[in-house]
C-alpha cells in the first residue's frame, strides 16, 4: 500500500514538474539580457525595464499586439459568458433527446481541432463577404469560447433548487427579473469560471486567429510571436511579458478560489 501511495505521489510531482518547469525556466531567464533562451549572462532587470519603457526593437508592434489580444479576449469572453449562460439555461430546461442532442453538439467544438475551426470560419466569412479584421476575430473567438461557458454553467443549474425560479414568478417577478435576481446570482460562480476560461482560451489561441484576422496587419500576441520566431529568433522582452501574464492569471485564479472556499465555508 505504501509503495502504491509513493508511486502515485511521485507521478503527481513528475506531472507538475513537466507542466510548470518550462514556465519557471522562462521566468528565471527573464532576469538576464541574453537573447537566446538558456544562455545566462548575469542577473539583470533590463528586459523588464525595456518592456515598460518601450526601449526595444519593434516596441510599438509588440504593445499593439498585447492591446489587441486583451481587447479581443475581454470582448469575446464577455459575449461568450452571456450567450453561454443563456444557452445553458435553455439546454437545462429541455428534456430527453433534445437535451442530449444539444449537449452533444455543444461538446463538438471543444473536441474539434483548432485548425478545422479556423479554416471553417475563414470560409464562412469569405462566403458571407464579411471583411476580415477585429470583427471576424472576435466572432470566431466567441464561437469557440461559448461551449466552455455552457459546460461551466450547466453543473450550477443542476445544483440549484429548480423551484426557486418558479417561486419568484409566483411572487410577482417578471421572467427577466427572476433571471437576473434569482438565476444569475446562483449561477455566478459558473459564469465567472466560464469567463476566466474563455479569456484564457482567447489569449492562447493562434490557429483560429491566424485564419480569421485577414490581411490588414492585425496581430495578437500569438501571431506576433509566430511572425517573430520566423524571423530567426524571439524578442528577448517576450520572456518577462510571458512571466507577467502567467503571474496575473495565477493571481486571479488564487483570489477567486479563496473567495469561493470562504463562501462555501459560510454556507
Amino acid at each position: 500500500m505504501k509503495a502504491k501511495t509513493l508511486a502515485a505521489r511521485a507521478y503527481i510531482w513528475l506531472l507538475l514538474v513537466v507542466l510548470y518547469a518550462p514556465i519557471v525556466f522562462i521566468a528565471i531567464f527573464s532576469f538576464t539580457e541574453a537573447k537566446s533562451l538558456g544562455n545566462w549572462t548575469g542577473f539583470s532587470v533590463n528586459l523588464y525595464r525595456n518592456l515598460f519603457t518601450g526601449a526595444m526593437q519593434n516596441s510599438s508592434a509588440l504593445i499593439s499586439a498585447v492591446e489587441n489580444t486583451l481587447l479581443i479576449a475581454l470582448a469575446a469572453a464577455a459575449a461568450a459568458t452571456l450567450l453561454g449562460t443563456l444557452a445553458a439555461i435553455g439546454i437545462y430546461n429541455m428534456k430527453g433527446k433534445k437535451r442530449q442532442t444539444l449537449t452533444f453538439l455543444n461538446n463538438i467544438p471543444m473536441i474539434n481541432p483548432d485548425i478545422i475551426t479556423g479554416v471553417s470560419l475563414f470560409l464562412l466569412f469569405v462566403f458571407l463577404s464579411i471583411s476580415q479584421g477585429y470583427l471576424t476575430v472576435i466572432l470566431a473567438h466567441i464561437t469557440f469560447c461559448t461551449p466552455y461557458v455552457v459546460l461551466n454553467v450547466l453543473p450550477k443549474l443542476s445544483q440549484m433548487n429548480p423551484n426557486v425560479y418558479e417561486a419568484a414568478l409566483d411572487l410577482g417577478a417578471t421572467p427577466s427579473q427572476a433571471l437576473w435576481k434569482v438565476l444569475v446570482p446562483a449561477l455566478r460562480p459558473g459564469m465567472i469560471s466560464g469567463f476566466i476560461l474563455s479569456f484564457t482560451m482567447s489569449l492562447d489561441d493562434f490557429a483560429v486567429t491566424f485564419f480569421t484576422r485577414g490581411t490588414i496587419g492585425l496581430d495578437t500576441l500569438s501571431t506576433y510571436i509566430y511572425a517573430d520566431a520566423r524571423k530567426g529568433g524571439l524578442t528577448p522582452e517576450l520572456k518577462p511579458l510571458m512571466t507577467l501574464l502567467f503571474l496575473a492569471v495565477l493571481a486571479v485564479l488564487l483570489v477567486i478560489n479563496i473567495r469561493q472556499s470562504k463562501n462555501s465555508e459560510k454556507a
